[in-house]
């Protein structure tokens, strides 16, 4: 009994010590000119816009910027606009709730929240 208690108190006290009280380190600056940083732009700023054309504009904006930080290839970029066309020319026509549901497929496809 005595000797449970110990070691239950022992391993009480390792994962005390495991806990750390200090911050973590800051971030880096991400040197010049090095490539992929991962960070939006503090200037990013989604395109407004309703219905169909403004949520087709947004998931564009966003395709955009996982390409310039890196978070996809321009390969996977390429697909994904090329399935955007369809949605595109579906909300041109006036189909609207046709191609928002194009859209959420373009989009789990990807594997982006609809």
């Amino acid at each position: 009994m005595i000797r449970a208690t110990l070691l239950v108190l022992a391993g009480a006290l390792a994962l005390a010590a495991c806990q750390s009280t200090s911050e973590a380190p800051a971030p880096q600056p991400v040197a010049q000119g090095s490539s992929p940083q991962y960070v939006t732009r503090p200037d990013f700023r989604l395109p407004e816009g309703a219905g169909c054309s403004g949520e087709i504009a947004r998931f564009r904006a966003v395709m955009d910027n996982d390409l310039a930080t890196g978070h996809v290839t321009r390969e996977v970029h390429g697909r994904v606009i090329a399935d955007l066309r369809g949605p595109e020319a579906t909300c041109a026509a006036g189909r609207s709730g046709e191609a928002s549901s194009a859209l959420t497929a373009v989009k789990r496809r990807y594997g982006y929240p609809a």
